[in-house]
């Protein structure tokens, strides 16, 4: 298992807060893309379905997205990359979004919220990825927009969490294609949070080798992956924990856009939110409790070091004292004219030192 990193790099948040306070300065409402920088193009895509047929296709020009607004078909516009801040700006003010709400958009250090702007929903969300090479926890701001037939994602970068949504509004599986708009904005945030158990089996995975690293080898290098898997979860608890008010808003909320028969799922959104949540905090629990595991291992394993240098210590400690009275200088010492005395005196220090060794043996200190 490869070190933790910490959630976010230290360059990313450099950029962050460069950013941020660029933004600060400017009046309400301004669009400044606050994220990652990024060079790649903005795609957009747009899945436009009724119960009997649907279209999917890839935009090249930001207009050909304006003519889906009035069209009684649901369409689903999506925005892969929020940094070209004209686009989002343009396609914005087609469908009367409120300036506000797309300075949130082009900012993606937003934390997840619900609004209810009564002709349209707005809700962010965390995408969360876990990267297999690094070892990491990813986020990623996903910004929904929902109207009376269209829903508006916004996501920084391309790849995401939907595949299965699109196979099953491509193939006609499930309620998607019979329902309306309000239950394709369920849909997109139920793939969002039914990928965090993916994320925090990953992050389990993580935590159990980590525990047979403690348990074989509680080295110094271990202590700081234990460290780094508790910022991880303290950056994902920060993540998910607000959608339950976003969750519960859309829930008990009297939107007109969220008809009655969307609030069971979105209840069940809920259930799940409660579940990942408790999940992230067993989770805490448990590097906690590997943290002390790895500190009881260490002390354990100085104390095991003591206590072999204090027993060679002490088995030395009779050929100390022998050595010791033949060094002191006295004549009238009888023991130093004799022909044996040396050897006499060597195996009597051996002697002491065996003794030593058997009682300590037979007292199992070692």
């Amino acid at each position: 298992m490869k070190k933790t990193p910490v959630a976010i790099p230290k360059f990313f948040r450099k950029m962050m807060r460069a950013n941020s306070k660029k933004a600060a300065f400017l009046a309400p409402g301004s669009l400044v893309y606050v994220g990652q920088e990024r060079q790649t193009p903005v795609r957009l895509s747009v899945v436009d379905y009724t119960e009997q047929e649907v279209e999917e296709r890839k935009i090249e020009k930001i207009e050909d997205a304006f003519s889906y607004k009035d069209r009684k078909s649901v369409s689903w516009i999506n925005v892969d990359g929020v940094h070209n801040v004209d686009w989002v700006e343009r396609l914005g003010a087609q469908y009367d979004i409120h300036p506000l709400v797309m300075e949130d958009i082009v900012q993606t250090n937003q934390r997840p919220k619900f609004e209810d702007h009564e002709t349209y929903l707005y809700c962010i969300l965390k995408m969360l990825t876990f990267d297999d090479q690094q070892h990491e926890v990813r986020e990623e701001q996903v910004s929904l927009i929902m109207g009376e037939n269209f829903v508006l994602s916004f996501q920084e970068k391309e790849g995401d969490v939907f595949d299965p949504l699109r196979t099953r509004i491509q193939n006609n599986k499930g309620r998607v294609r019979k329902a309306g708009a309000d239950y394709l904005f369920y849909a997109l945030m139920d793939a969002i949070v039914d990928h965090y158990f993916v994320v925090l089996e990953k992050i389990g995975d993580e935590i159990e080798a980590l525990e047979e690293e403690v348990s074989r080898d509680a080295k110094p290098k271990v202590l700081e992956k234990i460290y780094g898997l508790k910022r991880e979860m303290v950056y994902v608890k920060k993540s998910i924990w607000p959608l339950r008010d976003v969750i519960s808003g859309l829930q008990h909320g009297d939107s007109q856009l969220i008809s009655d028969g969307i609030k069971p799922y979105l209840r069940d959104v809920y259930d799940h939110i409660i579940q990942v949540i408790e999940m992230v905090e067993s989770f805490r629990d448990m590097i906690s409790g590997l943290q002390d595991l790895y500190l009881s291992m260490a002390s354990n394993r100085m104390n095991e070091v003591m206590k072999v240098l204090t027993i060679i210590a002490t088995i030395f400690i009779p050929p100390t004292f022998v050595a010791g009275i033949y060094g002191m200088n006295f004549d009238n010492m009888p023991e130093l004219h004799m022909a044996d005395a040396y050897f006499i005196t060597l195996g009597a220090m051996a002697l002491g030192m065996i003794i030593m060794v058997v009682f300590f043996r037979r007292k199992g200190w070692f």
